[in-house]
């Protein structure tokens, strides 16, 4: 995972890059097209609006200060992603929680033999998370590329046959009742699972 994370960036250099990518009219990858380079300034504006809005509960709070591995979040993503801007602000808010959680970005495509290490049923689906222990680089679990109930949906829908633009109009549906919801309570379950010791509320 080294030359990964070598090649890697900081969430302030992967949020530079997507403005300058949306002042650009570009999107990250080889393909652009006009629809890519719009998902991408839409992107850019729904993560920046839940950068403001999203807090943690109680309970992720709690997590994260029940977390005593220190870990680097190296998460696989692209600037079209739909799902990518749902997710990474949550879970740049949780890492940020915490001083000995750091998180690191790569982009899939032009990074294939990563992200086919990691695939999602066989899809190359990002954001994906792969948390590493920081002394040894070693994956403790990875998350994604969306929440469980999420995914579900997804693959419902996708079975029935359902229009990729619907499919993507009822996740987005989905994502706003949800509020984040989901992802709290699933990065809690994983950061007590992995490097967590019980506080007096998480223990309650």
């Amino acid at each position: 995972m080294k030359q990964y994370l070598e090649r890697s960036m900081s969430f302030g250099l992967y949020t530079a890059l997507l403005e300058h990518l949306v002042e650009e009219g570009k999107t990250t990858g080889v393909k652009q097209s006009e629809s890519l380079a719009n998902f991408t300034k839409l992107n850019f504006q729904r993560m920046n609006r839940l950068a403001k809005t999203i807090t943690l509960s109680d309970e992720t709070a709690d997590a994260v200060r029940a977390n005593v591995l220190p870990q680097t979040w190296l998460v696989i993503t692209e600037a079209w992603c739909g799902d990518a801007a749902q997710n990474i602000p949550i879970i740049e808010k949780i890492a940020a929680k915490s001083d000995i959680i750091e998180t690191r970005y790569i982009l899939r495509d032009e990074n294939p033999q990563l992200i086919d290490r990691f695939l999602t049923f066989g899809a190359r689906a990002v954001p994906k998370v792969i948390a590493l222990d920081r002394s040894t680089n070693k994956v403790i679990w990875t998350w994604g590329a969306r929440p469980k109930t999420a995914q579900e949906l997804f693959v419902s829908l996708k079975v029935k046959g359902v229009e990729k633009a619907t499919i993507m109009e009822e996740l987005q549906r989905w994502y706003n009742e949800d509020k984040g919801r989901s992802v709290l309570n699933e990065f809690s379950e994983l950061l007590l699972g992995s490097g967590g010791r019980k506080t007096s509320r998480a223990a309650a």
